[in-house]
């Protein structure tokens, strides 16, 4: 059972009308490495964990990611909100906008939309914890190229608070990963 505090992991509060980058942001809403792609990676992994612990902290940090999907919405919904039709279509977001309006949708920059096959599950502890930590890595680097992208200190705050959180969700994988390594029984190749 959750309880869903009806607020923001971090303030999100964007005035910018910058098309280009609420299109880049889908990187991380609907993308292979986004958001949606480790909620649901992690949520799926843990019931093959070998301990209450690990499956808690996959459980603790696919809830958490579900959070950063609602940032990252929120970040598009503001950029769009506000925009024009033609101010869409000037920023090639016309394709976008026929299929979905200013409403969001589990896609990418690119316009793939997300699939299941972004998303891993082995059923093997140390396998998953190291796709997990590489999953951390992925978003950790495109939050970092999205920050490159802006100088819109209202964008870059809450991006800087996402990549702060990945670097700590690697973190907890990592020290997960050695205690499952030091379990007897568990077969591992270095």
């Amino acid at each position: 059972m959750w309880a869903y505090e009806k607020k923001l992991q971090y303030p999100v509060c964007i005035k910018s009308k910058d098309l280009k980058m609420a299109q880049l942001l889908l990187t991380q809403y609907g993308g292979p490495s986004g958001e949606l792609s480790a909620s649901l990676q992690y949520m799926t992994q843990r019931y093959s964990m070998p301990t209450a612990q690990t499956k808690a902290l996959l459980t603790d940090i696919a809830t958490e990611e579900m959070g950063h999907i609602e940032m990252i919405a929120t970040m598009v919904h503001q950029i769009f909100s506000n925009a024009t039709f033609a101010e869409i279509k000037a920023a090639g977001l016309d394709k976008y906008y026929v299929l979905h309006g200013k409403g969001l949708f589990y896609s990418d920059p690119n316009g793939y939309n997300w699939t299941a096959d972004y998303i891993s599950c082995k059923g093997d502890a140390v396998v998953d914890l190291t796709r997990d930590m590489a999953a951390e890595e992925e978003a950790r680097i495109s939050y970092e190229y999205l920050i490159n992208q802006t100088n819109d200190q209202s964008i870059i705050d809450p991006l800087v608070f996402l990549r702060e959180r990945e670097i700590v969700h690697y973190q907890r994988f990592g020290e997960a990963l050695v205690k499952v390594r030091d379990m007897p029984n568990c077969k591992f190749y270095m």
